[in-house]
């Protein structure tokens, strides 16, 4: 799937929850689906003119956009569609990786960095979790899955930044051959 198919999966699947003002779809893809998924507005309002077009999405009343019924009908298509993976791009592995170039000290402020980020990533989770748990949602369970990911991942990122921590400061210091 290539990038447009999948703004516009994330644009159908946002309004499918409920109708929306451009502006307002950007927020909510940035606050709900922003943990693990963006868009930009240079991505967002093609994605609407083109699906506007097409008859997937209308305007209501308060000229929010909407899903139709060919809307939904396309939004299960992408659904459908085999995940398109993309090499992650993951710049404190990119920069442990040359660690030795870096630094052993740099290194462990990057990874200490790293178990600070995935603490306020739980915190930030659990507030979003509570917030979820209360609504009587039909979407509730699914949404939960979701949280449920981020929060497995933000604690395997802490526990491996720990470990990796422990393993720099225990092994040599191995200088660069250009040092």
């Amino acid at each position: 799937m290539s990038r447009r198919p999948q703004t516009d999966l994330a644009v159908l699947g946002a309004l499918s929850v409920e109708p929306m003002t451009g502006y307002a779809l950007r927020a909510a893809i940035t606050s709900t689906l922003g943990h693990f998924w963006s868009e930009s507005f240079g991505q967002i309002y093609p994605a609407l003119a083109r699906l506007e077009e097409a008859g997937l999405v209308g305007r209501d009343e308060e000229r929010r956009f909407t899903l139709t019924d060919p809307g939904r009908v396309r939004l299960r298509e992408l659904l459908a569609e085999p995940i398109e993976r993309s090499p992650a791009r993951n710049g404190l592995l990119l920069r442990l990786f040359f660690g030795r170039t870096l630094g052993r000290e740099q290194c462990i402020e990057l990874l200490q960095d790293a178990v600070r980020e995935a603490g306020e990533s739980l915190a930030t989770l659990a507030a979003i979790r509570a917030e979820v748990e209360a609504e009587n949602s039909p979407d509730r369970d699914y949404f939960l899955l979701t949280i449920a990911a981020g929060e497995a991942g933000a604690r395997a990122q802490a526990q491996w930044a720990s470990s990796s921590i422990a393993s720099l400061r225990q092994s040599p210091d191995q200088p660069h051959p250009r040092d």
